[in-house]
């Protein structure tokens, strides 16, 4: 066990042989956590990766980064919370755990990404410039509906380019507390809660069963931590920790779950 450790800790030991009756390990055992993802890519454009590396994870760090993802928001009596889960992956290789999908599109509007962390990043940033315009213009705040139009128009109009599916909730003065779904078509449903990404389909019916209108502010951050822990304990590709931001009339709050699934 003392051996196999050194080897593990060897700089060499992601290409090493191991004893093949060392722990059952084949021959060609490799360590994956001491992979350096970059030293493959560069070894794979070269055409000299190891067989294993072409074959796995090489070829998953070539596809495009995706938020395969749990996402959420509630409406409570005053306010929404927004949450998500914080793993992104690049095909089976997890690129990051801590990632934030949870964007700022105005003061008091937030959004939910899933998809294509590319597209869905570009739809976040026009529509903040949209609405930075737009504030400008008409002095004062931009509604959640507003910024929910936007979110859709472009995700409608760009539907064969695109691949996000995206929420927008937050709260202004004219309707309080809002929560629109912004499908991957551009379709866009205003809903009492929403929840989006490949993690979803494994909550639906705990949602459906527990969700109550009216709720507090601490009953709609409990049942969105309870949600998404359910979704990443059965969705591969959701994970890290539980990102929320409560968003009500008296500000923003940034707060998380912490843990790692």
């Amino acid at each position: 066990h003392e051996l196999a450790q050194r080897l593990c800790r060897s700089p060499a030991a992601p290409h090493r042989r191991l004893p093949a009756a060392m722990f059952g390990a084949p021959s060609t055992f490799q360590h994956r956590e001491l992979v350096d993802p970059m030293h493959l890519m560069r070894l794979q454009q070269a055409g000299s990766a190891p067989p294993a590396a072409q074959d796995g994870l090489a070829s998953d760090l070539l596809k495009p980064v995706s938020l395969g993802t749990s996402i959420m928001a509630v409406e409570f009596d005053g306010g929404v919370v927004c949450g998500a889960d914080s793993r992104t992956s690049t095909g089976t290789y997890i690129a990051n755990r801590v990632s934030d999908k949870i964007t700022a599109l105005d003061d008091r509007i937030y959004t939910m990404r899933s998809g294509s962390a590319a597209d869905t990043q570009a739809v976040s940033d026009y529509v903040r410039y949209f609405l930075d315009m737009h504030r400008n213009d008409t002095l004062r705040p931009s509604s959640v509906r507003t910024a929910a139009k936007l979110v859709s128009k472009l995700l409608y109009e760009n539907k064969g380019q695109l691949m996000g599916e995206m929420i927008v909730a937050g709260w202004d003065e004219a309707q309080g507390g809002q929560v629109y779904k912004c499908a991957m078509g551009g379709s866009l449903i205003r809903r009492a809660y929403s929840t989006g990404g490949s993690g979803s389909i494994f909550i639906a019916a705990y949602c459906e069963a527990n969700f109550r209108p009216g709720m507090t502010r601490q009953q709609a951050m409990d049942f969105v931590d309870k949600a998404l822990g359910l979704a990443m304990a059965s969705d591969g590709s959701s994970g890290g920790s539980v990102r929320k931001v409560v968003i009500d009339a008296s500000g923003v709050e940034r707060t998380y779950t912490g843990g790692v699934y």
